[in-house]
C-alpha cells in the first residue's frame, strides 16, 4: 500500500514538473531517487506555491480562527494598548463583533466615529452593533446619518440591514417593500428567507411559499459544501415550505 502511494505521488510530481515548466532534472531525480526526491520536490517546489494561494490562505485562516477564536482579539487589544488610534479601535471592535460580542464592540465603534470622519463602512458596522444590542432606533439613526452608498452592492447590503431594523421597529410594510426589492438582486438566500419569515408573520402565506420555493430551487444548484455553510437557514426554509405545502394538500 505504501509502495503504491509513493508511486502515485511520484507520478503526480512528474506531471507537475512538465505542466508547470520546472527544471527537467527533477524528472530524473524523481525516477531514480523516488522517495528522497519526491519529498524534496514537494518541499521546494509545491509547498511554496500553495503558500501564496488565496484559497489555502483562507482555509488556514479559518482553521486558525476555529482553534483559537480569541487570537485576533488579543492581537487587537495589544495593538490598541501600544497606540490608541482610530484604526486600532476599529480593529478591536471588528474582532469582537466577529465573535458576536457586539456589546463590547459598540462603544469602540462610537468612540472611533467621534474621533474621525465617518465613512459608510464604519457607520454600517456601528449600526449593526446597535441593532444586535437591541437599540434599533439608534441603528436606524446611524444609517440615516451615514454617507450615501455609491455602489449597488453596498446599497443592497445596507438595505438588508435597514429592512431588519424596520421590521424590529414595527414598520412591517416598509420592511416588506424593501425586502421585495432587495431579493431581486441580493446574492445568497438570507434576504429571501428573512422576507419569507416576515410574509408568514403578516399572514401572506401564498407569497411566502413562492419565495421559499425560489430558495429551494436555488439551493439545488449549490454543492454540499455551499449548503453546509448556511445549513441552519436552509433547514428553516425547507421546514416552513414543507408546512405550507402540507396545509395546501
Amino acid at each position: 500500500m505504501f509502495y503504491l502511494l509513493t508511486i502515485a505521488i511520484q507520478v503526480l510530481c512528474v506531471i507537475d514538473v512538465i505542466r508547470n515548466g520546472r527544471n527537467q532534472l527533477w524528472i530524473m531525480a524523481l525516477v531514480f531517487l523516488p522517495l528522497a526526491s519526491t519529498i524534496a520536490y514537494v518541499v521546494l517546489e509545491v509547498y511554496p506555491r500553495f503558500q501564496g494561494n488565496r484559497h489555502v490562505r483562507t482555509a488556514r485562516a479559518t482553521v486558525a480562527a476555529k482553534l483559537d477564536p480569541e487570537k485576533e482579539v488579543r492581537a487587537a487589544r495589544g495593538a490598541l494598548a501600544l497606540a490608541d488610534t482610530v484604526a486600532n479601535r476599529m480593529r478591536l471592535a471588528d474582532a469582537l463583533a466577529a465573535l458576536g460580542n457586539y456589546a463590547e464592540a459598540l462603544p469602540l465603534y462610537r468612540e472611533a466615529a467621534e474621533r474621525g470622519p465617518v465613512d459608510l463602512r464604519s457607520a454600517e458596522k456601528q449600526a449593526r452593533a446597535e441593532f444586535e444590542t437591541h437599540d434599533s432606533a439608534a441603528a436606524l439613526a446611524t444609517l440615516d446619518a451615514a454617507p450615501p452608498a455609491s455602489a449597488q452592492s453596498d446599497r443592497d447590503r445596507i438595505g438588508l440591514l435597514r429592512a431588519r431594523i424596520l421590521d424590529a421597529l414595527g414598520h412591517k410594510d416598509e420592511a416588506l417593500a424593501l425586502y421585495a426589492d432587495l431579493v431581486t438582486r441580493l446574492p445568497g438566500e438570507e434576504g429571501r428567507c428573512r422576507y419569507a419569515a416576515l410574509l408568514l408573520e403578516q399572514g401572506w402565506d401564498k407569497r411566502a411559499r413562492e419565495v421559499l420555493e425560489e430558495v429551494e430551487a436555488r439551493m439545488k444548484l449549490l454543492d454540499r459544501q455551499q449548503r453546509a455553510a448556511e445549513a441552519e437557514m436552509y433547514r428553516w426554509a425547507m421546514a416552513r415550505l414543507g408546512e405550507l405545502r402540507a396545509v395546501k394538500a
